[in-house]
């Protein structure tokens, strides 16, 4: 579709293709979904549930880090988790079930979720630019797949070590709620794999002309307070926790900063 043809569409073309795409993600995020259907055993036991025990190589890693350290008080060894999870609810499992295998088919699906959405704004777009498909894929799901991993096996231990050990006094036994622990795994993936899209959604406001390398750098020491309370409000309430998190998405920041340079400086020569 060219741009004139574009321009003609009226507002209503628009919302039906925003209709078709919305439906074409859905039903390719259902189908993966069911195809997830055949690994759920091992997504629940080795992947969902792993960092509950403390063979988890994360917890593993912190120990090695411990013994390397030489703390004498063991420091992020972890040697126990005093807590158990529970079901409350009689259909609560397969509410659990229904909805694990669906947030499988977001996060395998994602690239085509990329791929669609691409088509969607690609007539928006010049014949140069069209070419970068493979490019906004392949960066994008890479950088969502970094992040997925990310939370998973550092910000999901270190909030599951911590509350899990968190205790106001020896009356109370902690035993969590199956519902309550699914929703901080699937926040912990999910927010960390949309937070990682950072360069991305740069480069676009960049080419949108909403923002620059320079208004960048400008608002950095603004944008360090805001990335020091997002690590904050991701991990638990210690310092370490949040500076383990912090640097990397301050990395992602000055990326930013350079994704933006290279196409204003790229825009100037055109």
């Amino acid at each position: 579709m060219s741009k004139k043809e574009l321009k003609e569409m009226s507002f209503l073309d628009h919302l039906e293709d925003l209709r078709w795409l919305l439906i074409r993600i859905t039903v390719g995020v259902l189908i993966i979904s069911c195809l997830s259907y055949f690994i759920i055993d091992y997504i629940f036991d080795e992947v969902i549930f792993a960092p509950i025990h403390t063979d988890f190589i994360t917890y593993r890693l912190f120990c090695v880090l411990t013994k390397y350290l030489n703390t004498d008080d063991g420091g992020m060894c972890i040697t126990k988790m005093p807590f158990i999870i529970q079901s409350t609810e009689m259909g609560g499992q397969f509410s659990i079930f229904i909805w694990t295998c669906i947030t499988a088919g977001f996060i395998l699906g994602f690239p085509y979720i990329l791929w669609e959405i691409w088509k969607f704004i690609s007539p928006a777009l010049y014949e140069k630019e069209k070419k970068n498909a493979l490019w906004f894929i392949l960066s994008s799901s890479i950088l969502f797949f970094i992040g997925v991993l990310f939370g998973y096996y550092l910000i999901l231990p270190l909030s599951v070590n911590f509350f899990g050990g968190f205790n106001v006094s020896s009356v109370i036994k902690n035993e969590f709620n199956l519902e309550n622990y699914i929703g901080m795994v699937k926040t912990s993936v999910i927010s960390c794999g949309i937070l990682f899209e950072m360069p991305i959604i740069i480069y676009f406001l960049t080419k949108l002309g909403l923002v620059t390398a320079k208004s960048l750098r400008q608002y950095r020491r603004y944008s360090i307070v805001i990335i020091l309370i997002v690590a904050a409000i991701l991990t638990p309430p210690d310092i370490l926790s949040q500076v383990i998190v912090a640097i990397p998405l301050l990395i992602l920041y000055e990326l930013s900063i350079f994704i933006a340079a290279f196409v204003n400086k790229r825009e100037k020569n055109v």
